[in-house]
């Protein structure tokens, strides 16, 4: 046998055991022996803020930029870098203010580089997800086999996480949307994880950015989603605070049950006005948390 009809054949098997994960969790199937059909999380009641929207706050003082955001009513928040800080004096800090902390942002290349020592902050920290951010130019290269190898990457990844008491995700802009060699890279990475250790942050600006309907990936692949930004977008397609833009945020909250959202934090990329934007959105998802738990 070739090795490219033993690859062809590994990939069977790996699309036929999703295949029955996605199934069992559409229909509630019984556990069938060697699999755990995607339990359907409990909705949503906190509401989360990635700090990637405070970070030149953060930047300045964490303490008082995490006193602020629970000020505003946030129990939970999203790290997107730790500030020189110490997991034992955040975790101390999150404590103080009534918040906890479920995921946190890591670079490929330090989770590829430092594995262990983030798995041990992310422990002393609470985090229950560990999400790859983003894609430099260098990481996605020129062909779809790029993404088939990082897809491979990622199943390493998300079983050491795993192993570890963790899960690994994968955050995404627009340009996994954009065909590469005939092929939707975003597609790749669904269809070539393993959904038993590689979940999926869905950026819901971003998808809209790229033309594409959340629904559609929710029925596709449910229970795939358990981590979202919630952020918005104007009739320019440029950033707006969550409630203010044209996204039809109320169906995809609907749909939270299916996706398997457990976690969905406020963001914004760029804003003039960062108390205002995190005051807004915390109102914003108030209103569609309560669509989520419906």
């Amino acid at each position: 046998m070739t090795d490219n009809n033993k690859a062809k054949i590994k990939q069977d098997l790996r699309m036929s055991r999703r295949q029955l994960l996605y199934l069992g969790a559409g229909l509630g199937l019984m556990a069938i022996p060697g699999l755990s059909p995607l339990a359907k999380p409990a909705p949503q009641k906190k509401i989360g803020l990635q700090l990637y929207t405070l970070r030149d706050l953060m930047a300045k003082s964490v303490p008082e930029t995490l006193k602020l955001a629970a000020g505003i009513g946030y129990r939970e928040v999203e790290f997107a870098g730790y500030y020189d800080h110490k997991p034992e004096v955040l975790r101390g800090i999150l404590d103080s203010e009534g918040l906890t902390a479920p995921s946190a942002h890591a670079p490929l290349e330090s989770l590829q580089k430092d594995f262990e020592p983030l798995i041990e902050a992310a422990q002393i920290l609470g985090h229950k997800y560990i999400v790859v951010p983003y894609l430099s130019d260098e990481q996605r290269g020129t062909g779809i086999d790029t993404y088939k190898r990082l897809a491979e990457q990622f199943n390493i990844l998300g079983e050491r996480c795993s192993k570890a008491g963790l899960k690994f995700a994968y955050h995404n802009h627009a340009f996994e949307f954009d065909k590469v060699d005939g092929q939707i890279p975003y597609h790749v990475l669904l269809e070539e994880t393993d959904p038993q250790h590689v979940y999926m942050e869905l950026d819901l600006y971003w998808t809209a950015k790229a033309g594409r309907d959340p629904l559609e990936y929710f029925r596709k692949y449910p229970g795939c989603f358990p981590l979202w930004h919630v952020k918005d977008m104007d009739d320019k397609g440029d950033f707006t605070d969550v409630g203010r833009g044209v996204i039809d945020f109320p169906p995809i909250f609907a749909a939270a049950g299916m996706a398997g959202l457990e976690h969905g934090f406020v963001e914004r990329d760029q804003t003039d006005d960062l108390i205002n934007t995190i005051r807004q959105g915390y109102k914003g998802m108030k209103q569609l948390a309560s669509l989520a738990e419906a």
